[in-house]
């Protein structure tokens, strides 16, 4: 199955410039945009980290920076008191196995492509991107500002296609990461990669009966996927091994209190007070928004207005735009853009709680 370029159409022009440094932190060409931009009156910095698709390389991601740090450098341009605000850079990097980082180009195809480990390749790659987005928080200070001339306080993710489930790894799994944008991205694996099994065709799949009642824990997808699945994947680790077996979870399910009492606890500490706001392509047939609907409604049912989890005030946006592929589409760029100032404004007051949108 291939993967067109999701930023192909993206930008009808080019953004406006951004200033760019290279860094080489812990082994990764590490690209922040926005340095020179920054006011010294502004002490406190937050940084928009991009992580790019599947088949592409961290330059397809400078426009997103450009746009993204120019629109909320001219929100601060109209404040009255803009140093008692927060600046913006953002930083991108290759994910492993892509650009600077490539040692095996068949590992990023699909199976249709020739690639039998399609699934654990893929898995693997996203879930490292995602650790060495941690990485590189613990340690990018240390580089771009040694003598301390500001501080970097707030962590947001934006990630598209691959970079979108990496983007709900770092979400789930780093406290310093409170904001995640997930463009074309997906938060069940299990549904994903059975679902693309089936357009596959795979033997795995249909040798079967009903078929694909197989697929999971097979030679395609194998146990010690399945058991890393259910530690890092949203949906494995916060459906347990109801959803990491079997696919067939319900979104209106309602925890046991045996579940609650084991979800509530990774729920706290991984997603209490955070916001996430999830776009996805009503005709994308690469990433269907079906393979992750059951989830997100399950949750959003767990976080919304009278929900078992409602007192975590956590923030979920979740829009499909109908009639987009496989697409960053210009409508994307403006909801990340509104969704991201709306953040930044409310970083300074992070006791606001905000209900989520349902």
């Amino acid at each position: 199955m291939s993967a067109p370029n999701p930023m192909e159409n993206t930008y009808s022009g080019a953004p406006p410039a951004v200033s760019k440094k290279v860094y080489p932190i812990a082994g990764i060409r590490t690209t922040v945009y926005g340095l020179d931009e920054l006011s010294p009156e502004i002490k406190n910095v937050a940084c928009l980290w991009l992580l790019h698709p599947r088949l592409q390389t961290q330059a397809c991601m400078e426009p997103i920076a450009a746009s993204t740090i120019g629109s909320w450098n001219q929100r601060l341009r109209q404040m009255q008191n803009p140093g008692h605000s927060i600046g913006l850079i953002a930083v991108s990097f290759d994910q492993r196995n892509h650009g600077s980082r490539e040692i095996d180009a068949l590992a990023n195809e699909a199976w249709r492509s020739g690639n039998k480990r399609h699934a654990q390749d893929m898995f693997s790659i996203y879930h490292g991107t995602s650790l060495d987005t941690s990485q590189l928080i613990t340690y990018l200070p240390s580089y771009i500002f040694p003598t301390s001339s500001h501080t970097l306080t707030t962590n947001l993710v934006l990630g598209i296609s691959l970079g979108g489930h990496a983007a709900w790894h770092c979400i789930l799994h780093d406290p310093r990461i409170t904001t995640a944008m997930v463009i074309i991205g997906c938060p069940d694996y299990i549904r994903l990669m059975s679902d693309r099994a089936r357009l596959s065709k795979l033997q795995t799949y249909t040798n079967s009966s009903p078929p694909g009642s197989h697929f999971i824990g097979s030679t395609d997808f194998p146990p010690t996927l399945v058991s890393a699945v259910e530690q890092f994947d949203p949906a494995g680790l916060l459906w347990s091994e109801v959803a990491a077996s079997k696919t067939n979870v319900s979104d209106d399910s309602e925890p046991t209190e045996t579940e609650k009492r084991r979800v509530i606890p990774i729920l706290k500490s991984s997603l209490q007070g955070k916001r996430i706001l999830n776009l996805a392509g009503g005709a994308d047939k690469l990433v269907p928004y079906k393979c992750g609907e059951p989830f997100l409604k399950w949750l959003k049912k767990a976080i919304g207005p009278g929900g078992w989890f409602q007192e975590g005030n956590v923030v979920l946006e979740d829009v499909v735009f109908e009639g987009v592929g496989h697409e960053m589409s210009p409508g994307m760029v403006k909801e990340v853009v509104r969704f991201l100032c709306e953040t930044l404004d409310n970083t300074t007051n992070s006791s606001v709680t905000k209900s989520s949108k349902i």
